[in-house]
């Protein structure tokens, strides 16, 4: 699998970067995004390395899309947002700060300013309890 030495996604695909992981499989995995912008922000990136929709395989693009309805119900289940934004940025004009293919899954709040990225890092404690709640959800949506 393509990777790059310098991206952080990559980093943590190969585990030398913590991560609080929600799920995983042969095509993506999704974790914690660190800045997040309301509880249970997660992301969802693919495992091979491509910098943005227009550099990835549609394999991978398609396994993003796959995961993403699963979590998103588990977003759901656990935490119960008003609605759900799913935001996936090409290029640093559209907002791209990682240059890692991925989509935001960000529950949203009736009152609160749309936003892609958070400013604030958040706990690791925070972080550790929101994917717990999520992979519990996810196993209760699986059966």
């Amino acid at each position: 699998m393509a990777e790059s030495t310098d991206c952080i996604f990559c980093t943590i695909l190969r585990g030398d970067a913590p991560a609080h992981r929600v799920y995983e499989d042969e095509h993506v995995i999704a974790f914690m995004d660190l800045f997040p912008v309301a509880k249970a922000h997660t992301l969802i990136v693919t495992r091979e390395h491509a910098e943005n929709l227009f550099e990835s395989a549609p394999e991978a693009i398609a396994g993003v899309a796959r995961a993403s309805i699963p979590l998103a119900r588990a977003i759901r289940t656990a935490f119960a947002p008003d609605g759900l934004g799913v935001y996936q940025a090409n290029g640093a004009a559209a907002g791209q700060t990682v240059f890692h293919y991925h989509m935001h899954l960000i529950p949203q709040s009736h009152g609160k300013p749309l936003r892609l990225h958070g400013r604030t890092e958040a706990s690791a404690e925070e972080l550790a309890e929101h994917a717990e709640r999520l992979r519990k959800a996810l196993a209760a949506e699986s059966g």
